[in-house]
This record gives C-alpha cells, sequence and structure tokens, in this order.
C-alpha cells in the first residue's frame, strides 16, 4: 500500500479498536473508491453496493469479488499487491459471501451482510488526505471548466435537454462522470430548485448545475448565464452569494473549534438570508454541506449534529427565487480555496454577513 493508504489504514486501526471490531468489509462503492484511491467496483453506477468487496483485519487488505470479474479487478481495479478472493457468480450475492469469508466480530459497510456489525464509514473519510487533496483540485477545475465551456456556447434558443448533453460531453471528455446534470431556464428556475431538464428553450438566462466524479471524488458547480435577464437576477444572485460566503466563514469557524458541527454553520446561513433580506428563505432548498467521496457527505440542517472537519471540501449552495449559486471549497482552519475558480470566469468580492472573509466568486455571465 502507497503512504497515503497506509494513512487510511491508521484511521480503520483506530477504528477497529474504539468498536471492538477484529475486521472491516466495505461493499459501498464510495469507501471502496476512498480506501484504493478512487478506483471503482461498479459496473451499475447507480447501485448502492458495487461487485467487490475490500476486507481489512489490521494486517492487510483483501478483495473479495464473484469469478466473472476477479480478473477485471486484478487487472485493472485494484492496487498492486493486494489479493483478490473469489466466489462463483451464480452460488450467492456479494453480502452472503462477505459473511462466509469474514471473521468473528467483523462490521460492514451495510446492514445487510448476515452475522456482521453494521457501520457507518463516512466519518473514516474526512479529513481528506494528501492525495485526495490533489485529485479534489485538479477535478475541481476540470468540472468548472466544462461548465464554463458550455455555458459560452449556449443560446435562448436552446432546450435545457440540449444544454444538459453537452454538459454531460464536456465532462466525458475531461475524464468525469457526471451523476448530477440540471440546466434551468428561466421559467423553470424560477418555479423549482431542483431543475431536471426538459424541452423547454432556456429563455432569458440560464442555471446549469452539475455533480462531477473524478477517481471517487465528486465536485458541485453551478454556473449563470445571463442572455436578457431582468436586473433582479444580479441582485438575488448578489444577496445568494453572500450567504455562500457566510457559509465558507462560519465552515472555517467550525473547524477551528472543539465541539464545531453542521448545525452551526447551518445557524451562521440562517443569520446571513436574514441579514440580506431573505429571511426563512432556506426553508425553499437544501443548503449544501460537506462534499467529498458522496455528493454529498451530510447535508446541513438546523439540529445537524455531523462534525465540521478539516481540512476537507465543502459545497454550499444557496438559493434566492432563480437565482443560485454554487462552487466547492477545500476548507482548512486558515484558508478557504474555491477549487472551482478556473481564473477566466467574471467573479465579484463577496463580504461574509459578521465575518472577517471576503471571497471572490461567480456572477452571472452576461451573453
Amino acid at each position: 500500500m502507497t503512504a497515503v493508504r497506509d494513512q487510511k489504514l491508521t484511521r480503520l486501526d483506530e477504528y477497529m479498536t474504539e468498536r471492538e471490531l477484529s475486521e472491516l468489509w466495505f461493499l459501498r462503492p464510495a469507501n471502496f473508491a476512498w480506501l484504493t484511491d478512487g478506483r471503482n467496483s461498479t459496473v451499475d453506477r447507480a447501485a448502492d453496493v458495487g461487485v467487490a468487496a475490500l476486507g481489512y483485519d489490521g494486517d492487510a487488505v483483501r478483495a473479495l469479488t464473484s469469478n466473472n470479474e476477479a480478473d477485471r479487478f486484478r487487472e485493472e481495479e485494484l492496487p498492486s499487491g493486494v489479493p483478490v478472493e473469489t466466489f462463483d457468480w451464480h452460488e450467492s450475492s456479494l453480502g452472503e459471501a462477505v459473511a462466509r469469508a469474514s471473521g468473528d466480530g467483523a462490521g460492514a459497510d451495510v446492514p445487510t451482510v448476515p452475522g456482521l456489525e453494521s457501520i457507518d464509514a463516512s466519518q473514516l473519510r474526512l479529513p481528506f488526505t494528501d492525495r485526495d487533496r490533489q485529485v479534489l483540485e485538479r477535478a475541481g477545475r476540470a468540472t468548472a471548466d466544462a461548465v464554463e465551456t458550455v455555458a459560452r456556447e449556449i443560446s435562448p434558443d436552446d432546450t435545457e435537454r440540449t444544454a444538459a448533453g453537452r454538459l454531460r460531453d464536456e465532462l466525458w471528455e475531461r475524464g468525469l462522470e457526471s451523476p448530477v446534470v440540471l440546466v434551468g431556464g428561466a421559467e423553470r428556475s424560477q418555479r423549482h430548485r431542483h431543475f431536471t431538464p426538459t424541452d423547454e428553450p432556456l429563455g432569458d438566462y440560464a442555471l446549469l448545475t452539475v455533480v462531477a466524479v473524478e477517481r471517487g471524488v465528486n465536485i458541485a458547480v453551478t454556473r449563470t448565464v445571463n442572455f436578457d435577464a431582468p436586473s433582479w437576477l444580479r441582485e438575488r444572485h448578489d444577496d445568494a452569494s453572500r450567504v455562500a460566503a457566510t457559509a465558507m466563514a462560519a465552515t472555517r469557524d467550525a473547524a477551528t473549534a472543539d465541539d464545531g458541527t453542521a448545525s452551526d454553520v447551518f445557524a451562521a446561513i440562517e443569520r446571513a438570508y436574514a441579514a440580506v433580506g431573505w429571511e426563512g428563505e432556506w426553508h425553499h432548498h437544501h443548503q449544501g454541506g460537506s462534499i467529498g467521496f458522496e455528493s454529498r457527505e451530510w447535508i446541513a440542517t438546523p439540529e445537524d449534529d455531523a462534525p465540521v472537519e478539516a481540512p476537507a471540501p465543502y459545497a454550499w449552495n444557496p438559493t434566492v427565487q432563480g437565482a443560485k449559486t454554487e462552487d466547492t471549497a477545500l476548507i482548512s482552519p486558515t484558508d478557504v480555496d474555491v477549487v472551482t475558480d478556473t481564473g477566466s470566469w467574471p467573479t465579484a468580492e463577496y463580504a461574509a454577513v459578521d465575518e472577517e472573509l471576503r471571497l471572490e466568486l461567480p456572477t452571472p455571465l452576461s451573453r
């Protein structure tokens, strides 16, 4: 295993000691990707469980998969030195095979493995390692570049679906998968916060939102294109951006506290909406949260006690009645690095509400 993965194995050792477990099994694709630096364990990318599992007993990592998948995993999907055990594809499910292969006192990251304790492995994936951060920074720039490329090419007469297809193509050309692609034209983006693409034309403006994935790491981006939008679009965008700046500042502050939680950040978001004249607007859409090996590791709510880890990526996505802003930022106790800033998109400086932080964030592109 590489030094990076050795760092991850240390987390597993500590977790097993804390939970008094002898062995850990990972069947979920996000955890498989995290432990193998981005390798893929799925055939159906929408599946909650992959076609291979990883087991760790405190000494070594091993893989388990069906006989018809084994060669591919040995040749393409696993780091060298990880042994592959097999079971006949027609004999059982992956979970049943893991149950047979595991020892006493084992845990699994899904609740359906007979006899194994169910564990929540999401806490193990944060904070990000140096290797994860490198992937994040590269994927952040590539994702934003893909979205901004499409934003410069589309026209008011294009349909939402046409723009969505271009987004998927641009992401794919950059080696990025696209589990979430949303396009809202001027009419539908005012009615819906999740604007799944339709055959409606874009009209006076468009919101382009994606979540893209490279080597297991998720990136969220939204960009706004102004063709002939009413003046309130920029005003609402600016208000949402001040909320976003506040969320990032509050995330940084929570990361420095001994017990900072998602609810602390959410409280700052709620106050920010009120300060910019949109009290209660947060009720209409989730505000985002921690991002990483899931499209959101957690989504902040008023009572959420999820710990705020650092260094780690966060994607906050405030909305204000037809306007939206969203970027992915790597946040540490001392820095906020917007990894989706390409340097080639118009930006403005936004001040956090009641916080000493000013950030350059994207503004609508006028076409």
